[in-house]
């Protein structure tokens, strides 16, 4: 018998130009608001203005880069400090991240190490967090809808979470129109983050029928419209699809497990200020090549391989494509994407044993399809930094 079950925000809200709904939701939910956003206040801007002309009172916080320990126990300060008691975030998914913890910390006692996972006590929230609305301005992590925040010790050199189902953002607004001012590059990391989410959801142990159901539509719709929103930010089909992809994406991985590709990557952005998608971007086809072989050569109960199959076969556009076409075909779109290898973002030889180490600890590595044991990791690694052919 099929068991199942599926958690989300209390609401989605989707579409282009509706940002400007997001005023009746916050004020219904508050009056003094915590806004989070990116370096400056320009994408948050009309956000802003709404609020300055609803007459609420906000305080805005800025989230430098991707969001560490140390940044979000100045958040939780400042937000205490200023009694918010609703949370706004709009930015990428560093900034929703940002906007979780405010959010969780504002109603629970205890500071940030009682929840963290792997470097905290992991404790459970307890106590609902404050309201939050996470409008995304990236089109990548699907965090409007996820129920953790990953944060990178600077102390531990690793990204861990803080995670809670009721964590997940009372409204999730998402208007693809805020996407379009993304760069070129901006667009194909976060796409590719996207990309890679909804393909080890699908391939995940702990896949369901709904989430499967979600997967296929968000790989359908991405398959076609990444190169498009790459090659011309203004197009707005490939926007909009894009924007419904991580939106997918996130919904599933909520749902389901990722897989090594996220295990690995997860150490890595610990280790290197390197963006998380371009690190996924880089080891997405050889985590592909090694589960597709290990999963050939190994008697276990799965369907991944024919899960790898259909991959390919939505992605190509082709219904006798194999799995391994689905693999050259990620090959090519990071080719036209211009995603860098792994060595390019940093990472020598001598790195390999310690991300390895840290990576058989990821939450992530056990939604993997197939354990990987120590020596396939490291040849994905040594592939991803151009040492193996």
């Amino acid at each position: 018998m099929t068991q199942f079950e599926f958690a989300t925000s209390q609401q989605i809200i989707f579409g282009c130009g509706r940002l400007k709904e997001s005023i009746q939701f916050i004020t219904a939910m508050g009056r003094r608001v915590f806004v989070v956003t990116g370096r400056s206040d320009h994408r948050a801007a009309p956000l802003l203005t709404l609020l300055e002309n609803a007459g609420l009172d906000f305080t805005t916080f800025h989230v430098q880069s991707e969001p560490t320990t140390a940044t979000a126990l100045t958040a939780v300060r400042q937000a205490r400090e200023a009694e918010c008691d609703v949370v706004a975030g709009i930015g990428g998914g560093s900034v929703l991240d940002m906007g979780k913890v405010a959010a969780a910390l504002l109603t629970n006692t205890g500071e940030l190490y009682d929840y963290l996972e792997v470097v905290g006590k992991g404790l459970p929230i307890t106590r609902m967090p404050a309201p939050y609305i996470a409008i995304p301005t990236t089109a990548g992590t699907g965090a409007e809808v996820t129920r953790n925040a990953v944060l990178e010790s600077a102390e531990h050199q690793v990204k861990v979470s803080m995670r809670s189902a009721l964590m997940l953002p009372r409204i999730a607004l998402i208007d693809p129109e805020l996407t379009y001012s993304m760069p070129p590059d901006v667009t194909a990391f976060t796409g590719m983050d996207a990309l890679t989410q909804l393909i080890e959801a699908f391939v995940s142990e702990p896949s369901n029928p709904l989430t499967d159901a979600i997967c296929r539509e968000g790989l359908f719709r991405a398959g076609y419209a990444l190169a498009d929103a790459y090659q011309d930010g203004d197009n707005r089909i490939a926007r909009e699809n894009m924007a419904c992809a991580s939106l997918f994406g996130g919904l599933a991985l909520a749902n389901t497990k990722l897989g090594a590709v996220h295990g690995l990557a997860g150490p890595m952005g610990g280790m290197r200020a390197a963006p998380h998608g371009a690190l996924c971007a880089s080891l997405l086809p050889y985590v592909m090549e090694a589960n597709i072989e290990a999963l050939q050569n190994r008697i276990i109960q799965s369907n991944a391989l024919q899960r790898y199959e259909k991959i390919a076969q939505i992605l190509c556009g082709a219904d006798d494509a194999d799995a391994y076409e689905g693999i050259e075909h990620i090959y090519e779109l990071c080719g036209l994407l211009n995603t860098p290898s792994t060595d390019a973002l940093g990472f020598t030889q001598a790195d390999i044993p310690d991300i390895v180490a840290k990576a058989q600890h990821s939450s992530s590595m056990r939604g993997n399809p197939v354990l990987l044991h120590p020596e396939e990791l490291s040849a994905i690694l040594e592939k991803a930094m151009r040492l193996l052919t």
